[in-house]
């Protein structure tokens, strides 16, 4: 009687405990040297899946199944396929995958296989999706290569071959993507060997995979389902992007793999496709990126005709009533007018060595030091813009972003500029520095990055970061800026 009783209580032990254990979120991360946490002090506990683990709590079980010199290629030196991690990472039975591989498919060795290389990662990514778990899987850029050398592991073979493959993955497959390029390219310091990162490295893999891991999100809403039906699907890294005529101008739409809740977007008002790794990285966190072309209208009644009804189509849609609005040089025009028209359509804006006074650019017309050169050709297409037929009168135009500093102050949404401080094109002495002072001292919220040293180019940041938690400042609300603040502590 008593080892009966103690067989019962045995096995509602057992089954409570396996019951809880079951009830957790099981996370495999899957890859190489750089998941197996090579080379770092304390692995155990300083590999980023270790430090993912620690960050997500008790509700998460995290694996780390990383192979040191594992590829993804079949025919690679040290296949990953055959590897004992590849089966316990399958006997897991995960909810979520997380892929880090290619790094050493880069290597000489292995690289003369990579014509191989898509149909092998779609195949490995089919062994996940076919387990009874349905896991969530997202594939992982491989981390910046330091190396000059060119006789190993090669960094130009990777960001040149590999990577744009992956991403071919990633659209093809529908995966989600996570790019770890761009948030460590600007850390040399962090890879002690030039390959493998450090434990601070590895810190901060682990905060953007938790970041994506906690991230609220809305799998129900689609946007392509409401796009006119002659729009042409494209990749645009990775995403899935839509190519249409609008009002006669071309018009592109990028769409997450999943939304963000409320939908928010980012409306880039020119250069397409140019320097887009903000872009991107506001696309993994459910963002919708979007443009309408009114290149060299420069803001006036069309284009903002145009962008009107445009926005029309897109809140109706089902995206949010306000953007963030992205202009890069001229755009900066084209953003600010619009800001300046529909200030309640507008969350933030970010401004890349912005135009702010058509007289500095293109009208060449500024004065002191560090005079821009301007282009009298684009001041001529300014001048057929607005009906404007003197020099003195385009001279007097008041309706520049500078002039209007006053009413986008009062609007209240906040104003990113990254700027170059050798800028001899679009001088930040004639735009931004002038613009800034006059939105600080109207009230408005401004915040400048300086790169110094950088002209005109490259725009952008090598790791878009700051851009990024600027503009989730300012969009997410309530819960999701809950989890945003912790993701910034954990930082």
């Amino acid at each position: 009687m008593k080892l009966t009783s103690c067989f019962i209580l045995f096995f509602f032990f057992f089954c409570s405990v396996l019951s809880y254990s079951q009830s957790k979120t099981r996370i495999a991360c899957v890859g190489n040297s750089i998941t197996y946490g090579y080379k770092i002090e304390n692995r155990e506990i300083n590999s980023y899946p270790a430090q993912l683990s620690a960050m997500l709590g008790e509700d998460y079980e995290v694996q780390n199944f990383g192979k040191s010199g594992a590829t993804l290629l079949r025919k690679g030196k040290a296949p990953y396929w055959t590897s004992n991690e590849f089966k316990h990472a399958l006997d897991f039975q995960p909810d979520w995958v997380f892929i880090k591989l290619g790094t050493n498919d880069s290597n000489p060795v292995n690289r003369i296989f990579l014509t191989e290389y898509v149909q092998d990662y779609k195949d490995l990514i089919v062994s996940f999706q076919q387990l009874p778990s349905h896991p969530r899987i997202v594939i992982l850029l491989p981390t910046p290569v330091f190396l000059s050398d060119s006789t190993g592991i090669t960094s130009g073979i990777i960001t040149e071959r590999i990577t744009p493959m992956i991403r071919q993955v990633a659209y093809e497959t529908g995966c989600e993507v996570i790019n770890l390029y761009n948030l460590l390219i600007d850390s040399p310091q962090l890879f002690p060997d030039k390959v493998h990162p450090s434990a601070e490295g590895t810190a901060l893999i682990a905060k953007r995979i938790f970041e994506l891991v906690r991230m609220k999100s809305d799998p129900s809403f689609s946007l392509s389902k409401k796009l006119p039906q002659a729009a042409k699907p494209f990749n645009f890294y990775g995403f899935q992007g839509y190519d249409f005529t609008f009002r006669g101008r071309n018009a592109k739409i990028v769409i997450p793999k999943i939304a963000a809740p409320g939908h928010p977007w980012v409306w880039r008002a020119r250069f397409w496709g140019h320097e887009p790794q903000t872009d991107i990285a506001l696309l993994e966190r459910g963002f919708h990126v979007v443009y309408c072309d009114v290149s060299e209208m420069f803001g006036n009644k069309q284009a903002l005709s145009i962008w009107n009804d445009y926005y029309k189509l897109l809140t109706r849609a089902g995206l949010a009533k306000k953007s963030v609005m992205e202009g890069m040089s001229r755009g900066g025009v084209y953003i600010y007018r619009w800001a300046a028209t529909y200030p309640k359509r507008v969350s933030a804006i970010y401004a890349d060595a912005p135009v702010l006074d058509l007289k500095s650019w293109p009208g060449g017309k500024g004065k002191g030091k560090g005079k821009g050169k301007g282009s009298p050709e684009t001041w001529d297409i300014f001048k057929k813009d607005f009906n404007i037929k003197s020099e003195d009168e385009a001279t007097a135009f008041k309706g520049n972003p500078i002039n209007l500093t006053r009413k986008l102050a009062k609007a209240g949404f906040p104003m990113l500029h990254v700027v170059g401080d050798a800028d001899d094109v679009v001088p930040v002495a004639e735009n931004t520095a002038l613009f800034e002072q006059k939105i600080r001292d109207a009230g408005g919220s401004i915040q400048v990055i300086h790169k110094p040293g950088v002209g005109h180019h490259p725009h952008s940041l090598q790791n878009p970061q700051p851009i990024v938690d600027f503009i989730l400042r300012a969009t997410v609300t309530g819960f999701q800026r809950r989890r945003f603040l912790l993701y910034q502590y954990l930082n």
